[in-house]
């Protein structure tokens, strides 16, 4: 009679793993070492994942924006994935609306305009109110608000930011504005690599032809990333931005709630 000994534990173990199915579906691509991960949500709405893990929300207005993708609509997915902080450019409803919420269920600071925190009742522990000219640190991402020249309502008023990376690369969200002179202090000071770039125009903010002359006259980055277009009426919509853009091979036209590495 042969005895059957037991399998070394080891050989088991890999026996189990192997013969397991697997119960979590396909990964996820893992973002490269020392990426910078960015996935547009739709209109002017991002997350910005830093190469060293902080995770920023700009102006994530996303349960009504036809543009957000259904998985992105559910805010309680950000008590999962919570953001280090949401940074809001101005207070309209297409920029703000969900921000009192997302403060809520994330617990995340709050930063904007002093101002604007306090009309949406933010809680004082979480505001980090800041203005034109104004810098800080986040994890390992540096903040710093510059103009943008459009209104805003109630209170405070409209922003852009540059967010500078550990590894010495610069990102600008435009917000909602027109092309100024001011742009050329932003380029001289902060030289960004990325430009997030209002691009939708209608009676609101730059069309894609001054859109694009806006780079061509004071920006050199290395990426553009057209946004704040395709949203509602009268905005421009893609085929209008990519003819506006056809020769610049530095655009990327993101597709929302695709995370892309750059």
């Amino acid at each position: 009679m042969r005895v059957l000994r037991p399998a070394p534990p080891l050989l088991l173990t890999l026996h189990l793993l192997l013969a397991t199915p697997a119960l979590a579906g396909p990964p996820t691509a893992p973002t490269p070492a020392g990426a910078l991960r960015v996935t547009w949500l739709g209109h002017a709405a991002f997350e910005v994942v830093s190469p060293g893990g902080t995770r920023l929300l700009i102006d994530p207005w996303l349960k009504e924006n036809p543009r957000t993708p259904t998985a992105w609509k559910d805010l309680s997915r950000f008590a999962r994935e919570k953001p280090t902080a949401i940074l809001v450019t101005h207070a309209h409803g297409d920029h703000a609306t969900d921000v009192p919420e997302l403060a809520r269920i994330t617990g995340a600071l709050v930063v904007t305009t002093g101002e604007h925190l306090r009309a949406m009742k933010i809680p004082e522990a979480q505001q980090h109110s800041v203005n034109v000219g104004g810098g800080f640190q986040l994890g390992d991402v540096r903040v710093d608000a510059v103009p943008a020249m459009h209104s805003t309502e109630p209170g405070g008023r409209p922003l852009g930011y540059v967010l500078t990376f550990a590894d010495g690369r610069s990102l600008y969200h435009t917000g909602d504005t027109w092309l100024f002179g001011d742009m050329s202090l932003i380029q001289e000071l902060f030289h960004p690599d990325i430009v997030l770039l209002a691009v939708g125009g209608g009676r609101w903010a730059l069309d894609p032809r001054t859109a694009a002359l806006a780079i061509r006259k004071y920006f050199k980055p290395s990426v553009i990333v057209p946004m704040h277009y395709g949203t509602f009426e009268p905005l421009a919509e893609e085929p209008e931005v990519r003819a506006a853009f056809s020769a610049d091979a530095r655009v990327r036209i993101l597709t929302p709630g695709q995370p892309t590495s750059l």
